[in-house]
């Protein structure tokens, strides 16, 4: 009976820490480059598209292509930026906790 109190009380301790993580990384800011950092992408900590910045010399009517494939990259770049803050965020949090690998947070 113990152990199950004990067990309650870190599941509600978890979901605690889940609930502060989740807001950190809502405020979370994460910088996508590309094209040696002429374009950059900001994204919140859940993806969400804060700010793009481009570097003035790329406005020419000839280079449309190349600045939409730079900004898809930077955007590519902070995306996986920010899913790997996450992951390396939810894997402090539960070290030592016996879950299953491959199991990812949140559900």
């Amino acid at each position: 009976m113990k152990d199950i109190m004990n067990m309650m009380k870190a599941a509600g301790e978890m979901k605690s820490k889940m609930e502060a993580m989740q807001a950190e990384l809502a405020e979370l800011v994460v910088e996508g480059r590309s094209g040696a950092g002429m374009v950059t992408v900001s994204l919140s900590g859940k993806g969400d598209l804060k700010q793009v910045r481009i570097d003035p010399s790329l406005f020419k009517e000839d280079d449309v292509e190349v600045l939409e494939d730079l900004i898809v990259a930077a955007h590519k770049d902070a995306k996986s930026k920010s899913e790997a803050e996450m992951q390396k965020r939810m894997s402090e949090m539960t070290a030592g906790l016996p879950i299953p690998p491959g199991m990812k947070f949140p559900f």
